[in-house]
């Protein structure tokens, strides 16, 4: 077969525009299309005058710049100078941009002056998700994920460690400050580095120790981020942060998908204390608590059982349950006599309350150790000669009973299959799609910020496949007016199908569809 012409010199005669140079339903067109009808009051929230100042060099315009980094945390690209090489080298950005090349000092500045703010655009994504019926809110998922921070275990140092490392340190600065007083040399203008460093790593290390004087219940800390704490995941044992999410589904009619509806980082090691607080933030994003919430065993307790149950919140979290002849005796099966305040087991014997472990706040029920041991189930029962069988009864051993039996249930056991397709999805494309294995920045305060646009990104990847759906339908979509535009709000123009077809053409983008639209408003046009 014949080669077709190649020519890596090839010029344009007539050259083509900047518009040609992605597809019609390119998710870079959807993050223009989403920031560019923030309305002016979110870019005076952010402190940022969409309309710049007359005085000065001209500056990028905030809409290029916040669609810059929300493309970026979508497709995996989250450091200033690697979207600085974007900007130069990849078609979606150079559109986004419109053929500019900002440096990754101006992406920088924006995003660190800018990325609290950026949090509200998180809430947006939910509510746009909700108001086009895009989500099914009546099932939800909670779940937690380790993920490393920017700093390295080997800097990670306990209380007796951190004195040697002040005891070498002020050694070796004795040392370079005798070093410099030698000599008849004039002293320098600036300390020297070698020294300055040793100076630096002082202050930090006396930090550290106040902050482990501080927190009764912490054993060590790191000196690159001492935010993060040793957490095991699935890399092994690293300073990490636990990042908290819950998850929605796709509606079965829209395809499949999930949005986040609420999420958090967090110092914490295990996911007990995170239900209530994420179960509130999740309604107070979508305006109403789930009909049924999943969550792992990595959440069961008394207290936590016990507020959904308070509130009415019906949850699906897996029950610890014993195997073979332990399950006979589990304490599930040791029925309660109200009137002598005691427990009878399943071979008819009576455990008697005998006092409370205040430890613990459980009551403490014992059988006779004489009767245990010559019971057939002695072995399997209980193994204890000296005392024979106890039960620990918690304040909360009712609301304990009626999960456990709620759990037994098919509907209850159905929902928990749905766990691992929920929330474990996400994480899963959380960390590799977008690059989420490790945080970038230090300190609490701004790994938060920069995961709440990490999940941000996500929810923008799933309105994303919706846009392009209706584009695909070849129909006119109004998710732009739904975001945020309050005239469509007020006007309500945005339901309003096109009567007059046959003099139209059906727009496929949606910024040029919402301009042709404002335009036919002021027209009069009748649609």
């Amino acid at each position: 077969m014949p080669v077709r012409f190649w020519n890596r010199e090839q010029v344009w005669l007539l050259p083509p525009s900047v518009d040609e140079l992605i597809v019609r339903d390119h998710p870079a067109r959807f993050v223009a299309a989403f920031v560019d009808a923030l309305e002016s009051s979110f870019w005076s929230d952010m402190g940022i005058g969409i309309g710049g100042d007359h005085m000065g060099a001209p500056a990028y315009h905030p809409r290029a710049l916040l669609s810059v980094w929300l493309y970026g945390f979508m497709t995996g690209i989250r450091s200033s100078r690697k979207l600085e090489a974007a900007c130069r080298d990849q078609l979606p950005y150079l559109w986004i941009t419109g053929w500019q090349h900002p440096d990754h000092n101006t992406l920088w500045r924006f995003y660190q002056a800018h990325r609290e703010e950026m949090k509200a655009i998180f809430k947006r994504t939910v509510l746009t998700a909700m108001k086009i019926g895009l989500v099914d809110l009546a099932v939800q998922a909670i779940d937690g994920t380790k993920i490393a921070g920017n700093a390295s275990k080997d800097r990670t140092y306990d209380a007796k460690k951190l004195q040697q490392l002040l005891n070498r340190t002020e050694a070796a600065i004795a040392d370079l400050e005798e070093q410099n007083e030698q000599g008849n040399d004039p002293p320098p203008v600036h300390l020297p580095k070698q020294l300055a460093d040793k100076q630096n790593l002082r202050d930090k290390v006396k930090t550290a120790m106040d902050q482990l004087a501080a927190d009764e219940g912490r054993k060590n800390v790191n000196l690159t981020d001492g935010d993060t704490k040793l957490m095991k995941g699935r890399q092994g044992i690293a300073p990490s942060y636990n990042l908290q999410a819950v998850v929605a589904p796709v509606k079965a009619t829209e395809g499949t998908g999930r949005l986040i509806t609420a999420s958090d980082v967090v110092q914490d090691q295990n996911d007990m204390a995170q239900l209530v607080p994420m179960l509130k933030q999740s309604e107070e994003n979508t305006g109403g608590r789930p009909d049924k919430l999943i969550a792992d065993a990595g959440y069961r307790s008394g207290s936590n059982l016990q507020t959904c149950a308070e509130i009415g919140q019906s949850i699906v979290m897996p029950v610890f349950r014993l195997s073979g002849h332990n399950q006979t005796y589990h304490k599930d099966n040791f029925s309660y006599d109200i009137n002598t305040d005691s427990y009878i087991c399943p071979g008819g014997q009576v455990l008697h309350f005998i006092g409370i472990k205040h430890t613990r706040n459980k009551r403490l029920y014992r059988a006779s150790k004489g009767i245990c041991k010559e019971c057939p189930a002695f072995g399997v029962c209980t193994k204890d000669r000296r005392q024979g069988r106890a039960l620990e009864i918690g304040p909360n051993e009712a609301v304990f009973q009626r999960h456990r039996e709620w759990m037994e249930t098919e509907e209850a056991k159905s929902l928990m299959r749905r766990r691992k397709e929920l929330p474990e999805a996400v994480f899963g494309i959380l960390k590799e799609q977008q690059a989420g294995r490790r945080f970038l920045l230090r300190g609490l305060s701004n790994v938060k910020a920069e995961a709440k646009l990490l999940v941000t990104a996500f929810n923008l990847r799933t309105l994303y496949r919706k846009w392009r759906q209706d584009m695909n339908y070849q129909e006119c979509p109004a998710m732009v007016g739904i975001i945020c535009s309050s005239f469509a709000t007020r006007t309500g123009l945005l339901a309003l199908p096109l009567k007059n077809r046959q003099n139209c053409t059906i727009i496929n983008d949606v910024r040029q569809w919402w301009i042709i639209f404002a335009h036919a408003l002021q027209s009069g046009l009748a649609y």
